[in-house]
C-alpha cells in the first residue's frame, strides 16, 4: 500500500528463461527489489527488460546489463524506512567486431509509458556522477574514458 510496485533490478522474466525456476525465485529477494512507480515498472522498464530478455540473446553472443537505482540528495522513505529512488539506470555492454559498444539510460520514476526509451539515453559518465559508482573499472583508462563519455546515438 505504498503506491509503489516491487520493481526488480535483475529481471525476473529474463532470469527465468535463461537460468530456470530456481534462479527466477531468487529475483524475489528484497535485495533485488526497489520501489518503482507502477507506470514505469509496467511500462518502459518492462519494455526494456523484455527487449533484453527476448531480442538480444538471438542477436548478440553476449550482452552485459548493469542496472540500479539513482537516489536524489534527500530521497523519500517508505514507512518501513526503504529509500525511494528518483530514477533508474541501465548500462548495456556488447562486444561487436572486436570492440566494446555501450548504451546507457537514465529513466526517471515518473517517465510516461508512452515515451520512447531512447529519449533517456545518456552517458555512463553521467550515471557515475549521479550514483558515485565506477563502472567498467577493469578497462584501461583510455578505453574506459572513451566509452564512458560517449552518448550512444540509439538503443540497439
Amino acid at each position: 500500500n505504498s503506491g509503489y510496485d516491487r520493481g526488480h533490478l535483475a529481471p525476473n522474466y529474463a532470469i527465468a528463461i535463461q537460468y530456470g525456476a530456481d534462479a527466477q525465485a531468487e529475483t524475489f529477494l528484497m535485495s533485488n527489489i526497489t520501489p518503482q512507480l507502477h507506470a514505469l515498472n509496467a511500462g518502459l522498464w518492462k519494455e526494456l527488460e523484455m527487449k533484453i530478455a527476448t531480442s538480444y540473446p538471438a542477436r548478440y553472443a553476449e550482452v552485459w546489463a548493469i542496472v540500479g537505482p539513482v537516489f536524489g540528495a534527500n530521497p523519500p522513505r517508505l514507512p518501513g524506512g526503504v529509500l525511494v529512488p528518483e530514477a533508474f539506470f541501465a548500462i548495456l555492454v556488447d562486444e561487436h567486431e572486436g570492440k566494446l559498444r555501450t548504451f546507457a539510460l537514465l529513466i526517471p520514476q515518473d517517465a510516461a509509458p508512452s515515451n520512447d526509451v531512447a529519449r533517456f539515453l545518456t552517458t555512463i559518465d553521467e550515471i557515475e556522477r549521479r550514483t558515485q559508482l565506477d563502472f567498467l573499472p577493469e578497462l584501461d583508462d583510455v578505453s574506459e574514458n572513451e566509452i564512458e563519455r560517449v552518448r550512444a546515438a540509439r538503443v540497439w
